[in-house]
């Protein structure tokens, strides 16, 4: 989305589970290999015109220096200094629930 922040992601491939979703996506678009990961939060989601699931993971160790491989740039961010309206509203749940947690 324009002028939003994002979590790094994509789809899921129809022959692999969220999981191996997650670590395919960070090694394309930051250049990560995800080590170590739990599930956060699982979320539906309804557009005007789809539905999406939105899967959250927190990678707890990786290996390699993340960067924006697709162009894009990067930050690291505290959950307490997320701003839920900078990033798309199906995210606004689980930016919600990053502050609760600090």
């Amino acid at each position: 989305m324009a002028n939003k922040l994002e979590f790094p992601g994509g789809k899921i491939e129809s022959d692999e589970t969220p999981e191996q979703a997650l670590i395919r996506e960070l090694q394309e678009e930051v250049g990560i290999t995800v080590t170590a990961f739990s599930l956060f939060d699982k979320l539906e989601y309804q557009f005007p015109d789809r539905h999406i699931t939105l899967w959250f993971f927190l990678v707890e160790s990786w290996q390699g220096e993340p960067w924006g491989k697709e162009g894009q740039p990067g930050r690291w961010m505290a959950g307490p200094t997320l701003d839920p309206a900078a990033f798309p509203p199906a995210n606004e749940p689980v930016i919600s629930k990053l502050i609760a947690q600090g």
